[in-house]
């Protein structure tokens, strides 16, 4: 060891680029091949053709859900019915006995439960819709499948139960006196735009959830406040009337949660003639609580397909962000 080694680094010659990868590239390559990205959102007709046939999945997967929702109650699924009769119970005291105001219209527990029922529908479809990708993570990295099933499938289970809480519906418009007719009919293409647009609406609320984890603690204090303005308890005609602005009333009127009700609440409830009334001051505060605006019809479906398309539009376009970080 008398002299010291010199040490020499030989740079070692790059590896042969391959002339068809060269040309093509790492992305031209995987097409050539067959090869897809992982997780890229798919053109909007063909998520939408996908969707649907996930269809027995998103029913089976609402339905699963729904039945364990009470599963662990003493009572079990006896809950669905009791659940909304308790609520009505508390309304009914407050705002129809307490605060009277269910002076002027008739059938005012009609009035009352269908107004907390449809609102509820919509309201818990949201709060749950915006939960429902930030409490699946493990399911959505876990397989693939178009995400959009999730906030549909919340929407049906509010669905389901929606169908128990019309059971009792019904039963109050027997008891108090009203009897079936054609209008009734009526009923089932409004909840089918209702349906639609609590859809729309789950999956907006969806995608702002997968981001922002605050927004499922945050809504019930926004939809607490849209029932208050939707005329849930209340005759919107009765306190809007002279004391707001006209273009005020037309908002409150037109507001969706609002129409939707004030439609099915047509259809069921029946104001009695002129004569069963003490006075016509009487008769017409009665035809005023039922008071349903102008092309109803025509704006719940307008606000059905804005929802419902745009949410779908909406929630698609970040179908590659969910899941992730």
């Amino acid at each position: 060891m008398s002299e010291s080694a010199e040490i020499v680094i030989e740079e070692l010659p790059a590896p042969p680029v391959d002339a068809e990868y060269a040309q093509l590239g790492g992305i031209g390559m995987a097409g050539k091949y067959g090869l897809r990205q992982s997780g890229k959102r798919p053109p909007l007709s063909q998520y939408g053709s996908v969707l649907w046939q996930r269809r027995h999945f998103i029913t089976g997967y609402a339905t699963a859900k729904n039945r364990s929702l009470y599963s662990n109650a003493r009572l079990g699924q006896l809950w669905q019915l009791l659940t909304p009769v308790l609520n009505v119970g508390v309304y009914y005291f407050v705002f129809g006995i307490l605060l009277s105001i269910s002076r002027g219209v008739p059938d005012f527990l009609l009035f009352l439960v269908i107004g907390v029922f449809l609102f509820n529908f919509l309201s818990t479809a949201m709060i749950n819709g915006s939960r429902s990708i930030s409490d699946q993570l493990v399911l959505i990295r876990a397989l693939h499948f178009p995400r959009a099933s999730l906030p549909i499938s919340s929407t049906l289970i509010q669905l389901q139960q929606l169908g128990f809480s019309m059971v009792i519906v019904c039963v109050v418009a027997l008891i108090q006196g009203e009897g079936v007719n054609w209008r009734w009919l009526l009923i089932i293409p409004a909840l089918a735009l209702l349906t639609l647009f609590s859809a729309g609406m789950a999956m907006v609320v969806a995608r702002m959830g997968s981001v922002l984890t605050d927004t499922a603690q945050l809504l019930p204090f926004l939809t607490r406040t849209w029932m208050y303005l939707s005329g849930v308890m209340y005759s919107i005609s009765s306190v809007a009337k002279g004391n707001v602005p006209h273009w005020v009333e037309l908002v409150l009127y037109y507001n969706p949660p609002a129409l939707f009700i004030t439609v099915v609440r047509n259809c069921m409830i029946h104001i009695p003639p002129a004569s069963s009334y003490p006075s016509p001051a009487d008769y017409h505060s009665a035809v005023q609580s039922m008071h349903q605006p102008g092309h109803a019809w025509p704006a719940l479906v307008l606000w059905a397909l804005i929802a419902g398309v745009g949410g779908f539009v909406y929630f698609w376009k970040a179908e590659e962000q969910y899941g992730r970080g």
